[in-house]
């Protein structure tokens, strides 16, 4: 398949070595551009060569927002990851709503990175774990109000071990957490995970979590 081509853009140069130290010490990975500032990545002639953009700005902020609207534009092939320490709801749904497809926290970490890599690069959305539960937390509260409906006959598709990695994802376990939990490779995590997007028609991991929910395979 070849090796991912990632970008990385900071706005904080020391933020942006590292981070590129550490992609560039990958197995897979080539990191094919370096910027610190935006207009210079959206000048930049690599910019349509890369499959996963790394954003680390030091505010989300509507500058952020619409280089985001920019990048879908000139590049729409390229996924953006953001790494940011925010906390406010408010901003990140912004940014997931301009285009963002991964969202990376102060909670993650090495192998955080290394797994939104991959899963952006399978197709998917990635978001660690203190986003995802707030991505989570208005569609548990609209689903308490409303009458779920059943999902048993999409259940009966999943295998048995399907069916073990989606409880597990549900219950907020990392790619590598199932991988030790269930004795399979993280590669075999990912690829069932794939199959279980594929036979209940969803788009994203969040998706996954919500069926889970609404389904009663986990409680929370």
């Amino acid at each position: 398949m070849g090796n991912i081509r990632v970008g990385v853009c900071s706005d904080h140069k020391l933020l942006l070595e590292g981070i590129c130290q550490l992609l560039e010490d990958l197995e897979g990975i080539e990191v094919l551009l370096k910027e610190t500032s935006a207009e210079k990545l959206l000048q930049s002639a690599d910019l349509d060569q890369i499959q996963i953009l790394i954003l680390n700005p030091y505010i989300l902020d509507a500058r952020v927002m619409n280089l985001i609207v920019q990048l879908s534009i000139l590049s729409p092939k390229t996924m953006v990851l953001i790494l940011s320490a925010a906390e406010n709801e408010g901003p990140i749904l912004k940014t997931i709503k301009a285009g963002a497809k991964g969202f990376l926290s102060k909670d993650s970490d090495r192998s955080d990175l290394l797994e939104a890599i991959y899963t952006l690069r399978n197709g998917h959305d990635y978001y660690s774990k203190s986003i995802t539960q707030l991505l989570l937390k208005k569609y548990v509260s609209d689903l308490k109000s409303d009458t779920p409906s059943s999902g048993q006959d999409e259940l009966q598709c999943l295998s048995s071990r399907e069916l073990e990695v989606l409880t597990l994802w549900g219950n907020s376990y990392t790619n590598s957490e199932i991988s030790e939990k269930l004795f399979i490779s993280i590669r075999t995590v990912e690829s069932h995970k794939n199959h279980i997007m594929q036979k209940l028609n969803l788009k994203t991991a969040v998706d996954m979590v919500k069926f889970a929910i609404k389904n009663n395979i986990i409680e929370v």
